[in-house]
């Protein structure tokens, strides 16, 4: 048995003819590792995709307070007050007090329109959305003058600034899941519990320049010729390697408000909710994938294989499996690929001894050291046991 303190995740996705990810000039983000350039997903695009999936396993199904990313948060707040009956003066009063405050960056004294925006996006978690309002909204009735009213809000978040932060999920499940960066003098920061690399192909970049025009069907029934617009578009085929990490003691203690320190000795009620999001998370990171061009592209792709290793040690990538591109001019890539990361897990094991515990998912017909094979739902049901339970079987 073995304290899964981490829980590693391999995976290889195929994807033909696809714009996954694109950088400023609008091409595929591309990355140069090894003796090759490959193309890569960012891992900004794929937790984008996880966090807001629509799906059977989606975050929101969990029942956990969720939150929002957005500039437009004060505007949000604002309405909101309106909505429980504030008129729109003092709900103006409110966010600009609330702004003058450093609620969501450093305080800043600010007015009308320019008070309604952030100048970027911030994540705050709606349950935190619903407490500010109730009670600015509890002040604004007591103080109906600018000053009176801004003095009031500003006490109340200096006096409250730790019951904010101690709030359970106050941040919303993204949050305690990818983590929160605020400037804020009242917001807290969060670690991260998931940390994700950029998904790379593992061999050479393959990219085609998709040449397409645009027919105007009013002229061609007129009888004219030619093509309303003339277009072009970087497509890119790859079967890329990704790599994620869950720190679960990180996730229990984003998720209960308990000492990173406690997660093994907490009850198995209270490593419940972290079990069920590493179960959602499996099947979210194994099925979804990134949306950009789908009209064009249908970029749909399951997981062709997926590794999944518990253990106490420090997570390690295998992405020097790949330092040597594979050819892709090989028969059988999918299992070269496997077979490579098989290679490097034995080379690892034989100098370094890990206890890991490791379970596999696979369409191929492929073998991995000290591992057994398993269908999606119950690697999934795996990984959450060894959460819930604070162990795994080696």
């Amino acid at each position: 048995m073995t304290l899964p303190r981490f829980l590693q995740i391999h995976t290889l996705h195929n994807y033909p003819a696809a714009l996954l990810n694109r950088d400023d000039a609008g091409l595929a983000k591309r990355l140069p590792y090894g003796d090759a350039i490959r193309t890569r997903i960012s891992s900004q695009c794929l937790k984008r995709h996880w966090r807001v999936a629509e799906d059977a396993f989606a975050l929101k199904n969990l029942d956990v307070p969720m939150a929002v990313r957005s500039r437009e948060t004060p505007r949000l707040i604002k309405e909101r007050l309106m909505a429980a009956g504030v008129t729109e003066p003092l709900a103006q009063l409110s966010v600009e007090g609330l702004r003058a405050a450093g609620l969501l960056d450093k305080a800043k004294e600010l007015k009308g329109q320019d008070a309604l925006a952030t100048g970027q996006a911030v994540l705050l978690g709606y349950a935190e959305i619903e407490y500010l309002v109730q009670r600015c909204a509890a002040l604004a009735s007591e103080h109906t003058e600018e000053k009176a009213l801004k003095t009031a809000i500003a006490n109340f978040l200096k006096e409250e600034k730790k019951n904010i932060e101690a709030m359970r999920l106050g941040c919303g499940l993204e949050s305690a899941l990818f983590g929160r960066m605020v400037t804020s003098d009242v917001l807290a920061s969060r670690d991260a519990a998931i940390y994700v690399a950029h998904a790379f192909t593992v061999h050479e970049a393959q990219v085609e320049n998709d040449y397409f025009t645009v027919v105007d069907d009013l002229l061609q029934e007129a009888g004219e010729t030619g093509s309303a617009g003339i277009f072009d578009t970087e497509l890119a085929s790859g079967l890329y390697y990704g790599y994620l990490v869950v720190d679960v003691p990180q996730l229990v203690a984003n998720l209960e408000g308990i000492e990173i320190k406690d997660w093994a000795s907490a009850t198995p009620e209270q490593r419940s909710l972290a079990g069920r999001v590493v179960q959602h998370l499996l099947h979210l990171v194994a099925t979804v994938s990134p949306g950009a061009k789908r009209g064009s592209t249908a970029p749909f792709e399951w997981a062709k294989f997926m590794l999944v290793e518990a253990g106490d040690w420090q997570p390690r990538s295998l992405a020097g499996a790949f330092q040597n591109a594979l050819s892709t001019r090989q028969p059988g890539l999918r299992q070269a690929a496997v077979q490579r990361l098989s290679d490097e897990i034995a080379r690892l094991d034989a100098a370094y001894g890990a206890p890991l515990a490791r379970r596999y998912l696979s369409v191929d017909e492929v073998s991995v050291p000290g591992a057994q094979r398993l269908p999606l739902n119950a690697l999934a049901q795996w990984a959450r046991a060894a959460v819930e339970q604070a162990s795994a079987e080696v």
